[in-house]
């Protein structure tokens, strides 16, 4: 007993010292404005930085000791799966309790594609259980239908713990060693927006299984806009609230969307409205045209106060054009996020040279509807690349040579060269086997034991009027050299179309041999640029030497030289709200197609031509 006073003072001590350093680097790392941002939220942010960092430091230690075995990891992963699953309706099929090898898997179960699973999900979205998976789905995800026609794919829990705990802690792990002033408290401009959601019979939800308002409430705080303009449907409405809330605090931290593409156009939104939000910042006031529910807006107003100081801020920041405006809106501004490659690869680009020069850009994963497929663990480093994330998928690797066979030979994770590239083939947790999603990569790197891959494109997205498949990599490329040449002008969106979706007359004794039609938008510095049929054939012969199959092709005359249209300005927006309004893709998931495949967005194209 009277050795108790002496171990209670010593733990009061110890109690006493440990507060006074989480109160130390509290403090240390509290620089937001406290008129946007209550002591409550920014206690919760602490607690979730530090949470966050502890999570993503212990997973990326792990991530390394998986990387050092990849075949043991794979067929962990792999094996797990078939046991979960063996007693569903699927498992006996495929007599999974029999798997005791990769080469067995790959011996009773044919490659996939989505056909191949419709009528069970159709099945399941009924209310069937233990058909795909022994776990309930607790989402049926939609995908972009970036590539064709929309799918919808069952999600179970375990996916978004693999999600969360793989990716995202990982990524943050990763993004806090690279850029230490993302740990402190400052609010984040996060650019997303509620999709449209309806339920399977089952009652279980059915839409996009990215990010948005509705799946983050926990984490809504500590974002520049008030909760409550989240609830707002309207994209053009919702976005001139998201500006106006992060234009009135300086301190924003980071940018962050999905894509670089939705980074990029809304700062080009902000860029045409700026005049009107500093007069709102200034009077503490919302504009009345603006066309959101009333009781939000009350909600909003309250969140207002005038600032006049900060107002005459922003207006001197957009003096001096779009370069390095982001920086001088938001001085603290550390990190942009945002995917940066494959169909992002131009808007990211385009941030990296105009908006966020001098902020750096980090595409943190490469993940699909399907799950969490790698993660970039180098934010700092230049073209993005992704180590697959070995516990997520079980991977297969197609020669893309081989990708037009039903049933090519695969090769597994500890089998792939450096500098080949592979269609990709995934088994998913939720029932997905050896599932052909469509996308391409190329093996860049090995970390460990483990491939390092760039995103080159998705199959659906290939030029392919005579069999030469040209590839949406090899077209930009093309393209871009090119237009480094159209002096005047500065390429802010293309997209391509086969020739079969445009009508042409008849009488054109030429009109059977197909072609390319490509669309540019356009921004120009002086209003008479006129864009040249030779500034026009340069894309033409920098593909031809891309390419030595398009230019075998035009040599012979079986391919016409392709046409290029520069089409008015945003018309690139009006092909984005077409295809949000008749397709299932949400805003948050939108993906610009740079081939078009449905004859409605090309006729639209085609009607905003410039003559």
């Amino acid at each position: 007993m009277r050795r108790i006073g002496p171990i209670f003072k010593t733990s009061m001590f110890g109690v006493g010292m440990l507060t006074a350093t989480v109160t130390f680097d509290f403090y240390r790392k509290d620089v937001d404005d406290s008129r946007f941002y209550t002591t409550g939220n920014k206690v919760y942010h602490y607690i979730g930085n530090n949470a966050l960092a502890l999570i993503g430091h212990y997973q990326r230690r792990k991530l390394d000791k998986y990387t050092k075995d990849i075949k043991a990891i794979q067929d962990e992963i792999l094996f797990e799966r078939m046991r979960q699953n063996k007693d569903t309706e699927y498992g006996l099929k495929y007599k999974f309790s029999e798997i005791k090898t990769r080469e067995d898997f790959v011996q009773f179960h044919p490659l996939t594609r989505i056909s191949h699973y419709e009528d069970y999900i159709k099945r399941m979205m009924a209310g069937e259980e233990n058909i795909l998976t022994s776990s309930q789905p607790i989402i049926y995800a939609v995908t972009s239908g970036t590539s064709g026609v929309s799918s919808i794919l069952p999600m179970i829990k375990e996916q978004r713990l693999l999600f969360f705990l793989q990716g995202v802690a990982v990524a943050y792990s990763c993004m806090v060693n690279a850029y230490p002033e993302t740990k402190a408290l400052k609010k984040s401009l996060k650019l997303f927006y509620n999709p449209k959601m309806r339920e399977s019979p089952s009652g279980i939800p059915i839409g996009p299984n990215s990010s948005s308002p509705s799946n983050s409430k926990s984490t809504l705080g500590m974002y520049s806009t008030p909760s409550v303009g989240y609830e707002i449907l309207s994209e053009p409405q919702a976005l001139y609230i998201h500006l106006l809330f992060a234009l009135r605090d300086r301190n924003i931290g980071i940018l962050e969307a999905n894509f670089s593409s939705i980074v990029y156009n809304s700062l080009r939104a902000l860029e045409c409205n700026w005049e009107t939000l500093a007069d709102d910042i200034e009077n503490g006031s919302i504009k009345t045209s603006l066309d959101i529910e009333e009781r939000v807006r009350m909600e909003l107003q309250k969140a207002l106060n005038p600032d006049k100081k900060r107002a005459d801020e922003i207006r001197e920041s957009f003096k001096d054009g779009r370069i390095g405006l982001v920086k001088r809106l938001w001085p603290n501004c550390n990190v942009v996020l945002g995917a940066d490659t494959g169909t992002f690869a131009l808007q990211g680009d385009m941030l990296r040279e105009t908006f966020c020069k001098g902020v750096p850009l980090y595409s943190p994963l490469y993940a699909a509807s399907e799950g969490l497929l790698g993660v970039n663990i180098w934010p700092q480093e230049q073209p993005s690349r992704y180590l697959l994330a070995p516990k997520s998928m079980f991977f297969e690797f197609i020669p893309v040579e081989k990708s037009e066979e039903s049933q090519p030979t695969t090769y597994f994770m500890d089998q792939v060269e450096k500098g080949s590239v592979y269609e990709l083939v995934i088994t998913t947790a939720s029932g997905l086997m050896r599932y052909r999603f469509g996308d391409v990569v190329k093996v860049v790197d090995f970390y460990n034991q483990c491939p390092v891959i760039e995103f080159m494109y998705r199959q659906g997205q290939l030029l392919n009027v005579r069999g030469e498949k040209t590839s949406e990599v090899a077209f930009f490329r093309a393209l871009s050299e090119s237009v480094a040449q159209w002096t005047g002008a500065n390429l802010l969106d293309y997209c391509c179309a086969e020739s079969v979706l445009v009508e042409e007359d008849s009488r054109n004794k030429d009109s059977y041999v197909p072609f390319y039609h490509v669309f540019v938008e356009l921004e120009l510095e002086t209003e008479d640029f006129i864009l040249s049929n030779d500034q026009k054939n340069l894309v033409e012969e920098s593909l031809c030497r891309q390419s030595y199959v398009y230019q075998s092709f035009r040599k012979k005359g079986s391919i016409r030289p392709m046409r290029i249209h520069v089409v008015k300005p945003g018309t690139f927006q009006k092909l984005r709200d077409i295809t949000i309004a008749t397709t299932s893709a949400s805003t948050n998931q939108y993906k610009a197609p740079r081939v078009l495949k449905r004859k409605d967005a090309v006729e639209m194209m085609m009607k905003n031509v410039i003559e």
